[in-house]
């Protein structure tokens, strides 16, 4: 028996669920038609009481979902929705500085007598190499994560079971990855020290980034697209969504795909869903 699982930042739960609900390409019309069993979400940007009240109608319908918000009210925020309920579920990576900033949760699950765990991630976006004090801080930052995150990581792929780890990594890896590579060379998320951290995650550390493996001639898949100007229309995205799996996974991979919306008015996020097969 096979079984899909999708990452998806939905820009705030209540916006996809409602705001954005009369295009009829929502969240909650989305999730009808899914093939995912488990679905990783990143910026609920709401607090549990929220996040359930918007996702009422799938939660009726027999959707589990656990989650992680954000100290900061109204920021970041990752959730795992799942056709069964999971056996357990870990917030964070034991980072004292980083497990209450909703960006990590991990859940297990035994699908068909098999031992998956499935990790719902929102990497900080960081900031180019300036002087500015902010963007110093916000690059700080996104180093101490990687760092600290890279360690669990080390673990995690040794685990006796199968493990992904999906969603919205906030870098693209390679130039292939990026529709407008040359231009964002010095940009955060193409920055050269973050790519060195997800190619050492993929020929160190036990990890393979099952979609690139299944499009390996591929520009993209993109996932992101800017809501300004024309970058959705004319396709200059970014692929910073995606899964990597451990060795006991990855075998298992046969399909992936990005369900881009046909139209720019029929988003319900500036990320589209990506999905990966496994069976």
């Amino acid at each position: 028996m096979s079984f899909a699982i999708t990452t998806v930042n939905v820009n705030g739960i209540r916006a996809a669920v409602k705001h954005r609900s009369s295009t009829n390409r929502g969240l909650v019309p989305w999730l009808a038609g899914a093939e995912a069993d488990i679905v990783l979400l990143q910026e609920i940007r709401a607090d549990e009481d929220q996040a359930r009240d918007a996702l009422a109608p799938v939660l009726d319908d027999g959707w589990h979902l656990v989650m992680t918000e954000s100290v900061v009210k109204g920021h970041a925020g990752v959730g795992i929705l799942s056709r069964q309920a999971a056996t357990a579920h870990r917030v964070g990576f034991g980072s004292a500085e980083f497990d209450g900033a909703g960006r990590y949760l991990e859940a297990d699950f035994d699908i068909d007598g098999r031992q998956v765990t499935a990790a719902s991630l929102y990497l900080p976006k960081g900031a180019a190499e300036t002087d500015d004090p902010k963007d110093v801080a916000k690059f700080a930052e996104k180093k101490r994560f990687l760092d600290e995150f890279g360690d669990h990581l080390t673990t995690l792929a040794r685990r006796r079971r199968a493990v992904a780890v999906g969603g919205d990594w906030n870098i693209a890896p390679a130039e292939a990855d990026i529709k407008n590579w040359k231009g964002n060379r010095k940009s955060p998320g193409f920055l050269p020290h973050e790519r060195e951290w997800v190619d050492d995650l993929l020929r160190s550390r036990g990890w393979s980034d099952v979609v690139r493996d299944l499009h390996p001639d591929q520009s993209g898949p993109y996932s992101w697209w800017s809501w300004r100007g024309k970058a959705f229309d004319n396709d200059s995205g970014w692929r910073i969504d995606y899964q990597l799996a451990n060795r006991r996974l990855a075998e298992q991979a046969t399909r992936a795909y990005v369900d881009r919306a046909d139209a720019y008015d029929l988003r319900w996020s500036d990320h589209a869903p990506v999905t990966v097969v496994y069976g």
